[in-house]
């Protein structure tokens, strides 16, 4: 006797139809961006090894002026986030990538301090509205249930940047050397920074504003999609512009994700030089060796996300990877010449940080309704990722005043572990799906 399938079960299936068509359609194109919007901000790093030696850097010029991009992009992030729900997200993010791409380009005519501190600062003016504006489009287009795989899918640009960067980079010093009167590192933001200015050519061109607007869903698909957004729009506590910072839940996420950009951007500034001060010369074995801890990162944040939506818990699936990179970085620190353990920390840490970026996202939504969203996300992501400043100034801070890394590690651990701890303080209750 064939069984038929029940009406809810049919309605889960069209459901998963809908979001699987979705996912081809705008991922691809969201990852690669991504993917080049991570390559173009931590490329320094590698570029790093020969830089500060032409340009005759210290450890601190060059941590101020790696973080530099991130207070222009705390600076900048609400009124960029702003222009995007005025402008529509495909126009003003294509606008940003072909800015950012011109602009990290440029790295390769700098001569010295002011003209690094300059461009870096720009960098993180054009690329503030990116992230933020992404999360806006992707909470537009998923439903909260769906989310956590989507960001996830979307953030594993972080880690894929150090799979293909590091590699990429370390391979670009070395072959491109003195080829045609450039260094290495100026060859590497050339090759790296152009493709920019193309992708954001092809998302004017190709990326819809909303489920709305686009005939390749059908009317059944787009109503179905609506009445799921709306039902979750009722649970909301967040509804006014000022509410935004009124709320001490908003408050309590900056100060989680300020943990979370600590963790990310202690990698993703300082990766290279921990490995090389490990005792690996070669500028193509640090490459190689830096993907290593993305790779598990990649894999580690695919499954996170997939377990946070099956048992639709959130808090649990933040907590822990906050927690792996503490002990990851600390674990770096405690003999940063002995390379098995400073790499065993970097891929415990690498772990973490991977997971954590995109769990995290699974939480602002549970607060903001629609309407401000785009000022609340960017609000968010502009002050915790003053963070992703004190990462690499204290680091760099700390190796020309104590000539040892460990101590800073030791304290990015303990800031990263007291945030990870705050998750707790959320309330299970709206965070996790219903």
């Amino acid at each position: 006797m064939r069984t038929v399938p029940s009406a809810s079960t049919a309605l889960a299936a069209a459901s998963r139809s809908t979001h699987s068509l979705i996912t081809w359609r705008l991922m691809p194109l969201l990852l690669l961006c991504y993917l080049f919007a991570h390559l173009d901000r931590i490329n320094i790093g590698f570029a790093k090894m020969q830089m500060s030696t032409d340009l005759h850097l210290s450890d601190t010029v060059y941590g101020f002026g790696a973080g530099l991009f991130f207070i222009a992009y705390a600076l900048f992030g609400v009124p960029s986030n702003m222009a995007l729900d005025r402008v529509g997200p495909r126009r003003w993010i294509a606008t940003l990538m072909v800015v950012w791409g011109l602009l990290s380009t440029s790295m390769l005519w700098i001569e010295g301090a002011a003209g690094f501190y300059a461009l870096r600062f720009l960098l993180g003016v054009a690329e503030a509205g990116f992230f933020p504006g992404i999360l806006v489009l992707l909470n537009r287009w998923y439903p909260a249930r769906r989310r956590a795989q989507i960001t996830a899918l979307f953030a594993i640009a972080v880690p894929m940047a150090g799979v293909v960067g590091g590699p990429l980079s370390g391979g670009i010093l070395q072959a491109f050397h003195d080829v045609g009167g450039l260094r290495g590192w100026q060859w590497m933001f050339l090759i790296e920074g152009l493709p920019v200015v193309v992708l954001g050519l092809v998302v004017l061109k190709a990326l819809p504003d909303h489920f709305e607007s686009v005939s390749w869903l059908s009317t059944e698909q787009k109503r179905e999609l609506r009445e799921e957004m709306a039902g979750e729009e009722q649970r909301k506590s967040i509804t006014s512009l000022g509410g935004i910072v009124r709320d001490a839940n908003v408050w309590l996420l900056v100060a989680i994700y300020f943990a979370v950009m600590l963790a990310v951007n202690t990698l993703a500034f300082w990766m290279p030089t921990l490995i090389h001060g490990a005792g690996i010369g070669s500028d193509g074995q640090v490459g190689l060796l830096s993907a290593v801890p993305y790779v598990a990162g990649c894999l580690f944040m695919l499954g996170c996300g997939r377990s946070s939506d099956r048992l639709r818990e959130r808090r649990w699936h933040l907590l822990v990877p906050l927690l792996m990179s503490a002990l990851g970085i600390a674990l770096a620190g405690v003999a940063p010449t002995h390379a098995p353990l400073v790499m065993t920390g970097l891929v415990i840490a690498g772990m973490g940080a991977s997971a954590a970026l995109p769990m995290f996202w699974q939480l602002p939504p549970a607060f903001l309704a629609n309407n401000t969203q785009a000022a609340g996300i960017a609000l968010i992501s502009s002050i915790g990722s003053v963070a992703s400043f004190l990462a690499p100034y204290l680091i760099g801070w700390m190796r020309d005043t104590t000539h040892s890394t460990s101590l800073a590690l030791y304290v990015l651990a303990g800031f990263i572990t007291l945030g990870g701890l705050l998750v707790l303080r959320t309330q299970a209750a709206i965070v996790n799906p219903h």
